[in-house]
């Protein structure tokens, strides 16, 4: 993309008005997919897009720019005007760049853009018939596979020139029941920072079934009562209310600039003892992992949470140098028109030691979260609204009916603090998380947990 003379050429200029780092971002990517709808294959494309952002900093004031003219002059263009932002000019300041290897950690058999679309859509007819037998009310199904080849080039003027390849791979299936007026939906989204080979592995049918049957069971649901109550959380995506109200305010994006609950709290006790939190970005073939994040910087595993006491942040460049605390390779962005900030990677709270039928079975009355939906927070306080997409009611320690249109509503701190078992079943699900930098795959997950007390929202 850059070659490493004209990255030195580049970054030089960058620094020509009183900066006192710069960097270079580039990206090539290849991207592609192809959708399914009441059993027609509705689409498929395939897409390219290229770019490198510029970024200097003056202690921590930062200027960024980006274009898609990868020419010389076009990037020696870029990095005048993201310079002129910042003063004068003041001289030349030769940079000497030094290639840098990153470890590849990621098995990649075959890139989803080279499989023939046939194949594809046989995957995707199959767990639509597959759906379609359960029942007649099902009225609709969707589903697709999506795929992406990305190629980076990160310089800086501390002497890093690296390179990097990150290939995903996700499918998606979703079914719709309906009766009357009324229609429920389920859906699975398994995702990897890997080739089709990943596609291949998955058992679609027990994928399409499950749901198909989520969509069944809560079209037949009842409403969900209101109020407080102890609520058991399963496994996998319900790893969300961590990943939004609780892993937001461990970044630098926040805690860098005081907007977190839990500023200034390193070594304090801030959850339940049973709770051990994690983000770990170097997971061989997990959606979220990276050889080296968008700085450059080799990814890590951070315990963020340990037996409930405070113990790290997700830390960027700019987070460093506000913080005074070393970078942690949390720099992301969704491409190069967006600057990097902290992100997470893959977060989960750790497996414990409690029995999951024994949760449920000594919590009395209250609510069992199969399947967590998406929500709101505040990053700020932590306050969260989340919907639990499948739910049921608990009667004395008995799982029962099942119930729809339950949220969960709260404070991240709090709930931390409320959590009293920790199953052993830890399982990571898929998603795509928005903020500063964009939209970024991260992944999410817990094993089964069960909080004491939370707000159920409700009818």
């Amino acid at each position: 993309m850059i070659s490493r003379s004209d990255a030195e050429l580049i970054l030089s200029c960058a620094l020509s008005t009183g900066g006192d780092f710069a960097e270079i971002f580039a990206e090539n990517v290849n991207s592609g997919g192809i959708a399914l709808l009441d059993s027609r294959v509705e689409g498929a494309n395939r897409a390219r897009s290229c770019g490198a952002g510029i970024r200097i900093f003056r202690e921590t004031e930062t200027v960024y720019a980006y274009t898609n003219d990868l020419t010389l002059e076009g990037m020696l263009e870029t990095a005048r005007t993201a310079a002129a932002a910042l003063g004068k000019p003041s001289g030349k300041h030769p940079i000497r760049l030094y290639n840098a290897s990153a470890l590849n950690i990621h098995r990649i058999d075959r890139f989803a853009g080279d499989v023939e679309g046939k194949r594809k859509a046989d995957v995707l007819h199959f767990a639509d018939r597959t759906i379609r037998a359960l029942s007649g009310e099902i009225a609709q199904v969707s589903a697709g596979i999506t795929d992406e080849m990305q190629h980076v080039l990160i310089a800086n003027t501390e002497g890093l020139y690296a390179t990097d390849t990150r290939t995903r791979c996700r499918l998606r299936i979703t079914a719709v029941a309906a009766s009357g007026s009324e229609n429920q939906t389920g859906n699975v989204s398994p995702g990897a920072h890997a080739g089709y080979e990943f596609i291949e592995g998955l058992d679609i049918e027990a994928l399409a079934k499950k749901a198909g049957r989520a969509a069944l069971t809560m079209l037949h649901a009842q409403p969900c009562p209101a109020g407080q109550m102890p609520v058991v959380i399963e496994n996998g995506f319900g790893g969300v209310i961590f990943h939004e109200a609780c892993g937001h305010a461990l970044e630098a994006t926040s805690v860098g600039k005081g907007n977190s609950v839990f500023c200034g709290k390193l070594g304090q006790k801030i959850a339940s003892d049973c709770v051990t939190a994690v983000d770990d970005g170097t997971i061989p073939n997990a959606w979220g992992s990276l050889n080296i994040d968008d700085e450059g910087q080799p990814t890590q595993r951070k315990v963020l949470i340990e037996n409930g006491i405070l113990k790290s942040y997700m830390v960027d460049r700019l987070g460093s140098r506000r913080m005074n605390m070393p970078m942690t390779g949390s720099g992301r962005r969704q491409d190069y028109t967006y600057a990097p900030t902290s992100r997470m990677t893959n977060t989960f709270i750790c497996a414990g030691h409690d029995d999951n039928e024994e949760m449920i079975a000594t919590m009395g009355d209250g609510l069992y979260a199969a399947q967590m939906g998406g929500g709101s927070v505040n990053p700020v306080t932590g306050e969260f609204n989340f919907a639990v997409n499948e739910g049921y009611l608990v009667r004395d320690g008995k799982i029962c009916e099942p119930v729809r249109g339950a949220t969960l509503i709260g404070k991240g701190a709090e709930i931390l603090t409320r959590i009293d078992r920790v199953g052993t079943d830890l399982l990571t699900a898929q998603g795509v998380c928005g903020s500063l930098s964009g939209s970024v795959p991260t992944d999410v997950g817990q094993p089964r947990i069960r909080v004491q007390n939370i707000t159920v929202g409700g009818r």
